[in-house]
């Protein structure tokens, strides 16, 4: 189904997955990476061409493993370190932004965590609390200085989470807003009300964009449909998309929303509001919220490119981050140290779930990983629902998933594997036993090669 995320009605996308081999204590072990390459998500400049977009993140990808062929560390996180630094620097000299750069060192971290955990025997979450992994939260973070992983991360994961469901911008609410042309018969839920119904929805993420009366119209129609369908029992979070250059003018926006007489019952139950400012403003000084001290807790998400974003923000009077494995996950985990220490002193400190589309057999369920191992509840998981589950992989991708993590997903009315979402969670247990995140053995013959050089 199409779906709209900031400048772009997206209706296909490649996905990549990236398969490396790591000589670990002298000995080589295998591991998996994968994600979309979204075009208009990590540059949102509209005048480029789609394809030229692709190739970039291509180059980036190409890029980072030619620069982690050249690094000799002793831990996987010291790996890492050099290769952020030499991405870092390439990236500069080519004018390619942080955030793009290092999409191509998230997945190269990706599958050496992958590797190490494999090498190991652990899964993820015993990795990053025994520091098998060499975390240095100090170096990433001058607070966290002599603190270990341990010292800030959950002691047990959470093994049930709650899928936040996306409601787009052009995301049918009733059944009697899908055209008979845009009706899609897969078996599977369409409208928010269905979807309610279907998956036993109970936490929500709902973008706005910068007009006001569209923004309050659609609210209104919302509204009523999570009372009706949920009995009061939901939550949910707003996605700006960086649609505001003004902080004042997205201030005023939100004062007259909240202040909309239809929504007085709609409005507690919000969590947070996520990156409404565009990135060219969101950490300057225009972005100090000290001037709308009554504001509901505000984060950042696609301004979250360096190391330094998140403390910046918080010193700008934000609450926290989003965490998504395309951002890094070392760097994620630094970030959710930060902010659990930041929690203890007292202070206001958010770190949330999003990845809008993620997809199994590998992103979505490595990012479940993290997720889970930072103590994150509540996950914008949307892949299911825009795409037809994991239809579009060989059969044989398909039956390892149901295989191996048949809590995780099952088998739609049309064949095919999709998340098995009940009264509105998803159940982590294959997840979180897994080395990281997605059993090993998936044959990955059936895919189209697409090289990253020799």
């Amino acid at each position: 189904m199409p779906f709209r995320y900031g400048i772009v009605t997206m209706t296909e996308v490649p996905h990549v997955i990236l398969r490396l081999a790591f000589e670990l204590d002298g000995r080589e072990s295998e591991g998996l990476a994968a994600d979309h390459l979204p075009p208009k998500w990590f540059t949102k400049d509209p005048n480029r061409p789609l394809a030229e977009e692709i190739d970039e993140m291509l180059a980036v990808i190409r890029a980072a493993v030619d620069h982690a062929r050249a690094v000799r560390a002793a831990t996987p996180f010291q790996f890492w370190q050099a290769l952020y630094a030499a991405q870092a620097a390439w990236g500069a000299a080519h004018r390619i932004p942080p955030l793009l750069a290092h999409f191509g060192t998230s997945l190269v971290e990706r599958a050496l965590i992958d590797a190490a955990c494999r090498a190991g025997g652990v899964p993820l979450a015993v990795a990053l609390r025994s520091n098998r992994l060499g975390l240095d939260l100090g170096a990433l973070h001058a607070p966290l200085a002599g603190t270990l992983p341990r010292h800030w991360l959950p002691e047990r994961p959470p093994e049930v989470v709650f899928a936040r469901h996306t409601v787009g911008l052009l995301d049918p609410i009733e059944e009697g807003d899908i055209a008979a042309a845009d009706r899609v018969d897969d078996g599977l839920p369409q409208s928010l009300t269905a979807c309610v119904r279907f998956y036993g929805l109970r936490h929500f993420k709902i973008k706005i964009d910068a007009d006001v009366a569209r923004a309050g119209e659609r609210l209104r129609r919302i509204a009523p449909v999570l009372a009706r369908e949920c009995g009061g029992d939901y939550a949910f979070s707003l996605d700006g998309n960086e649609s505001f250059r003004d902080p004042a003018a997205f201030a005023a926006q939100m004062r007259a929303l909240l202040a909309e007489p239809a929504l007085r019952d709609f409005w507690p139950k919000l969590l947070f509001i996520e990156q409404p400012l565009h990135r060219d403003v969101a950490l300057t000084t225009a972005a100090d919220w000290a001037a709308w001290p009554e504001r509901p807790p505000i984060i950042i998400d696609e301004s979250d490119a360096e190391l330094s974003s998140l403390p910046a923000a918080l010193a700008l009077g934000y609450a926290g981050t989003s965490h998504k494995n395309c951002k890094g996950v070392f760097k994620g985990v630094a970030h959710a140290c930060l902010l659990a220490q930041r929690r203890a002193t007292g202070l206001p400190a958010l770190l949330s779930g999003e990845d809008l589309s993620n997809v199994g057999p590998v992103s979505l369920l490595q990012d479940l990983a993290v997720q889970a191992a930072l103590g994150v509840t509540s996950i914008e998981r949307n892949g299911h629902h825009y795409f037809a589950g994991l239809a579009q992989f060989p059969p044989a991708v398909q039956a390892h998933v149901l295989a191996h993590h048949g809590d995780l997903y099952t088998r739609s009315a049309a064949g095919c594997p999709r998340l098995d979402v009940r009264a509105g969670k998803i159940a982590l247990g294959s997840v979180l036993r897994a080395p990281f995140g997605c059993a090993p053995g998936l044959d990955l013959s059936g895919l189209e090669p697409v090289g990253v050089g020799q």
